[in-house]
């Protein structure tokens, strides 16, 4: 039997997957899903209005595929909750396009991790990197966490959240929640989405025998770092925003301000002393971001906890 997902059938597994300029890795990324075994699938891809060939590379190489070509870039969360009415299968599995499943049967062992442990709403797989090292994929506490004051406490399992780039949910669960809250663009809402399914009371978990690897970031490559900085500042304040009191983000914030003027001056003395004052260039300009949004962010004056 194929394992391509009938028209009269209801596949084991809806694979989302969203393009932006990654025209080079889509092709490895569909055909590592294609030539999974032991689950059957319907797979998507949602184009985020691509420069770069990808959308006439799915369309040739991979017809079996179900494309949606945007005509603009809608953001990760919204595209990906674009085609949720569309899946029919009995679990939705998010997939990153920079992404290649390791082994033959990495859908099978999600699909049987979840109908072995149905208090699980949500779970990440096994991220690693091109050379086989472990990616940190899987995280205990939310981004401030520890700043709050029982804000993110009383739910259910020890995760909090794992990365976007692989995982698979119960698709009436994520119907319920929305799907990914679209005001998230591209950083925090695996986070976010994780979070609500806790409050749910679900748990998030782990599937350590389905491995994929990840090559990370490649959706930015043409964004300056500082911008991608900026980005990611954005949405981690957007997320506390969301989730935690305005004391609480305001003691977040300072002491974030805190530590990246610390390290600006301590990186700045270090070049004092360094010949090849280069190599920290890269950590000055991560600082400098930090910095500039944070002082962008005090003109919302509920970062400030103020009324």
């Amino acid at each position: 039997m194929s394992l391509e997902a009938d028209d009269a059938k209801f596949p084991d597994v809806s694979v989302i997957i969203v393009t932006y300029n990654t025209a080079d890795l889509i092709g490895e990324c569909l055909a590592s899903v294609e030539r999974d075994k032991g689950a059957t699938r319907e797979i998507f891809v949602v184009d985020n209005a691509s420069t770069d060939g990808g959308v006439a590379l799915v369309r040739d190489d991979h017809s079996r595929v179900h494309l949606t070509a945007n005509s603009d870039n809608r953001g990760f969360a919204a595209a990906n909750n674009q085609v949720l009415p569309l899946c029919r299968g009995r679990y939705i599995f998010y997939l990153n396009p920079d992404t290649k499943l390791v082994g033959s049967d990495v859908l099978r062992k999600c699909v049987r991790f979840m109908e072995n442990n149905p208090q699980v709403g949500l779970a990440g797989v096994k991220l690693v990197n091109p050379d086989g090292s472990l990616q940190e994929s899987v995280s205990l506490r939310y981004p401030g966490e520890k700043f709050s004051r029982g804000e993110v406490k009383d739910m259910k399992g020890k995760i909090a959240c794992v990365m976007g780039a692989g995982m698979i949910a119960r698709p009436g669960l994520i119907r319920k929640l929305g799907g990914f809250d679209e005001s998230f663009t591209l950083y925090g809402e695996d986070q976010d989405l994780c979070l609500r399914v806790r409050r749910e009371g679900y748990e998030i978990g782990f599937i350590e025998d389905a491995v994929v690897m990840h090559y990370g970031g490649q959706s930015e490559r043409r964004t300056l770092p500082a911008e991608v900085w900026r980005k990611k500042t954005f949405a981690e304040y957007h997320f506390y925003r969301k989730h935690y009191s305005r004391q609480t983000v305001a003691r977040i914030r300072r002491a974030d301000m805190l530590k990246a003027r610390y390290r600006l001056f301590t990186l700045g003395l270090l070049n004092l002393f360094t010949e090849n004052s280069s190599a920290n260039e890269g950590k000055m300009t991560k600082y400098r971001a930090i910095c500039d949004t944070l002082k962008e962010l005090t003109k919302d004056e509920v970062i400030d906890g103020k009324s």
